[in-house]
């Protein structure tokens, strides 16, 4: 299956990238991407591989998240033959509020 990534969890992935650029150092921010592009694969491989996102459901579609690392999560949902990523999880944050986002 293709990828097609959201304006929205592109920018919160550079922006995490940045972050992690800023207050620690670049090998970690680049540890940081491959943990995201490695994700992506795994779900181009496996799509269903994600939970159902419970805090979405009820929308037209199924969302589903899969985690990155203990701190963050793709949220996607799957569209015949591509997989939409729709946003960039910080599980920090008040999770009814990233929700909303996506809504």
């Amino acid at each position: 299956m293709k990828i097609k990534w959201h304006i929205e969890a592109k920018t919160a992935i550079r922006q995490t990238a940045s972050y992690i650029r800023s207050k620690f150092d670049a090998k970690s921010a680049s540890d940081f991407v491959k943990e995201v592009y490695h994700t992506e694969k795994l779900l181009e491989n496996n799509p269903h591989l994600g939970a159902v996102e419970p805090l979405l459901s009820g929308l037209p579609v199924m969302y589903r998240s899969i985690v990155v690392n203990r701190l963050n999560k793709l949220v996607y949902w799957i569209n015949e033959d591509t997989i939409e990523i729709v946003a960039f999880w910080d599980t920090r944050r008040e999770p009814k509020e990233q929700a909303k986002e996506v809504r």
